[in-house]
């Protein structure tokens, strides 16, 4: 059997940070700055998007060069900022939600982003703190691939991270934003008890991992969780 043809490769950097490369684009997610604990990479990326203004999430200067920067708030943070890109092999849109439970009284907004490349649907949710109302969900659509955060306390914990990942349905699930041993400080959790609520969790060794076209071995119905090792600390 011939191995499925990889369409584009996500790399976990830490926290909430991901890089996303294609045969046209490179995608930096969420950059965090050093203050994080994890090692901050210089790169190059065509885009850096950013879910909101927090210095764990909007460390633009990671990336090399002058990449094009698609900010999901204002730059005060104080408000959307609607995206609707299109260009480098990939579409990219945002839709507006809250850093808490409070509308944003505690922490503020967030965008969550939407990336299509290949026919796949990828979906960042940044720093979410609550669950999704159903009008949030349509306005999502289809996931093939979600990012979301599992850590809690900052951020929506284990059992909201699930039902957020039951109402849109993912083929494959990455957690985020969780503690590991590079942010003992951190007062977030750590990966193990989101694991809990899933029957099928596959632990990477690589930081790199590859999305197959039609994401092939992942079946509709059906959701893969994907553990990766943040970069550097791959076994």
């Amino acid at each position: 059997m011939e191995a499925a043809e990889i369409l584009f490769f996500i790399t976990w950097l830490g926290q909430s940070c991901f890089l996303i490369e294609s045969k046209e684009v490179r995608i930096l997610i969420d950059p965090f700055g050093a203050k994080v604990g994890y090692p901050v990479h210089p790169l190059k990326a065509d885009i850096v998007t950013v879910s909101h203004e927090h210095f764990d999430h909007n460390n633009v200067d990671m990336a090399e060069d002058s990449p094009i920067v698609l900010r999901g708030l204002t730059k005060s943070g104080a408000d959307w900022a609607k995206v609707d890109y299109q260009g480098k092999g990939v579409k990219i849109r945002t839709v507006g939600v809250y850093h808490d439970d409070a509308s944003g009284a505690k922490r503020g907004k967030n965008a969550i982003f939407l990336y299509e490349i290949g026919g796949l649907r990828v979906v960042h949710t940044g720093d979410l703190g609550h669950p999704l109302s159903e009008e949030q969900v349509k306005q999502v659509g289809p996931v093939d691939i979600l990012m979301i955060c599992v850590g809690g306390y900052f951020t929506v914990g284990p059992e909201e991270a699930t039902a957020v990942a039951k109402a849109l349905k993912p083929r494959v699930l990455i957690p985020m934003h969780f503690k590991t041993e590079d942010t003992p400080s951190l007062p977030i959790g750590g990966v193990d008890a989101f694991l809990k609520g899933w029957d099928k969790v596959v632990r990477e060794k690589d930081a790199r991992w590859g999305a197959p076209k039609d994401l092939a071995g992942f079946p509709p119905g059906q959701t893969t969780v994907v553990v990766l090792p943040f970069l550097g600390e791959e076994k």
